[in-house]
């Protein structure tokens, strides 16, 4: 219920300062809840006790003045947030003692809204939720993303991918581009290691390590922009939003001015280290989810932590969803119990097929959350601007308005799920006929293409792969 405070108008009340009044309100308006509460004489702030006594007024007896009903008094409740005058509680109607009061209650109100509707085909309510107008706004993921006047077709999105798309061989074809092998000179600088050796040669299994996986996938990504912006300079011109999936979100920062690119490498490299320290801590993954219509995948989560409480005695067991991938796909992670139980137990929950991710740990849980600390510490000493092209958070799946949501964010993002659907929903709802913009992905692989196309089809065909 609205919070209320209690006002009565009476002539002994006149000398009593209406500033006072003012600020009881303002002190109790988030506490006084119901219309019968009474405010206690003891929590009166002491600036307002001082005020009181100034004034020659004993603050008990201001107390119950103001909030002590009588019968001989014109009683009115005033709403601290809106002012709307509400009747006091004697005058509301009372919710009936017992079964046959209720039954006819009920019946009174049913037959009081047939007589209503009868003949008229328009809802009786004006509450802004029963028209079909607000309805549609709110349902309008497109009101959330960045929509310039102009034909779309004649704009472009630009995404980045995350890790998991890392191979042997990567940056190759970008060699010849301007700038491209000096960014991963840069780079290596900052990692105090040869990126692009890495990149081009592995081994694999050095390179799908978390702690070079995630530089080598921001940098590649990077360099593979350089490729478009030679290509296809336009695209770059006319970018109207951009987004990262999960370290992917670090390219997207570069690439929209917020962080310089050293100091991008500097961050992705504490992350990726302090997640990897955080993966040691306690056995666990990711697994790939394909679901079916009738899919339990919640009951299923809620299974696996209970099997793990009781029959592993794992105190405060982690399973929950990682990643939001398109509508039939989703990434779970925690414990490796949890994750095995469910892969064993897939059929009785709906669920198609399981796969597991070749990742050190559960990211994107709260089993991450020792990584935390030292990434927010990391983004602190780094300047961060206003971002020149709109970028969309893994977080909110909105956009970041100012510098200090992406200081808050990042952080927030190793242990929140990457809401990648959501992402892609904001971004491409369209109205029916409306075009869609030209989608560029940057870097190795081709995931977010295949994922957009089982999310959004008609915008799959304006979509093209930058090669690394």
């Amino acid at each position: 219920m609205l919070a209320t405070v209690r006002l009565l108008f009476s002539p002994k009340r006149r000398h009593i300062p209406q500033q006072c009044v003012k600020s009881l309100k303002r002190h109790y308006a988030r506490r006084i809840t119901t219309v019968d509460d009474d405010l206690q004489a003891d929590r009166v702030p002491s600036r307002l006790r001082k005020r009181l006594e100034k004034h020659g007024l004993n603050p008990e007896e201001f107390i119950q003045d103001v909030t002590r009903p009588t019968t001989d008094r014109a009683e009115h409740v005033v709403s601290v947030r809106k002012g709307t005058v509400v009747p006091p509680a004697s005058a509301l109607p009372q919710f009936p003692h017992n079964e046959d009061e209720l039954k006819r209650l009920v019946q009174d109100m049913s037959s009081a809204s047939q007589d209503l509707n009868q003949g008229d085909d328009t809802p009786p309510s004006q509450f802004p939720s029963d028209m079909k107008k607000y309805n549609d706004w709110r349902r309008d993921q497109s009101r959330k993303a960045f929509r310039p006047k102009v034909d779309p077709a004649a704009t472009s999105l630009i995404l980045f991918p995350g890790q998991g798309s890392q191979f042997v061989g990567m940056g190759k074809s970008v060699m010849d581009y301007k700038s491209v092998r000096e960014l991963y000179e840069e780079a290596s600088e900052v990692l105090k290691y040869d990126l692009l050796e890495l990149c081009l040669s592995g081994p694999i299994s050095s390179l799908s390590s978390t702690v070079h996986c995630q530089p080598a996938v921001v940098v590649s990504s990077l360099a593979a922009l350089q490729k478009l912006e030679e290509q296809n300079p336009e695209a770059i011109e006319t970018c109207v939003g951009t987004a990262g999936l999960s370290v992917g979100e670090y390219a997207a920062l570069v690439f929209a001015g917020v962080m310089d690119f050293a100091d991008a490498v500097r961050i992705v490299q504490v992350r990726a280290e302090a997640m990897q320290r955080a993966s040691e801590e306690v056995s666990s993954g990711m697994m790939t989810v394909f679901l079916s219509r009738q899919a339990k995948l919640k009951t299923a989560m809620l299974a696996a932590r209970e099997y793990c409480s009781q029959r592993c005695n794992i105190e405060e067991p982690v399973c929950t969803i990682a990643n939001y991938l398109y509508p039939e796909c989703k990434v779970i992670a925690g414990h490796t119990e949890a994750l095995d139980f469910i892969e064993k137990n897939a059929k009785a929950f709906g669920i198609r097929r399981t796969k597991r991710l070749p990742v050190s740990g559960a990211f994107h849980t709260s089993l991450m959350a020792s990584a935390k600390q030292p990434l927010k510490e990391a983004i602190s000493r780094v300047h961060l601007k206003k971002p020149e092209v709109p970028v969309y958070s893994n977080v909110t799946a909105a956009m970041y308005r100012h510098p200090k949501d992406v200081a808050k964010l990042l952080p927030e993002q190793v242990t929140s799920p990457v809401k990648w659907e959501q992402l892609m929903h904001v971004m491409y709802s369209r109205i029916s006929g409306e075009n869609f913009p030209q989608t560029f992905e940057m870097g190795p692989g081709s995931q977010l293409g295949v994922m957009l196309k089982l999310t959004n089809l008609k915008a799959y065909q304006a979509y093209a792969n930058i090669e690394v």
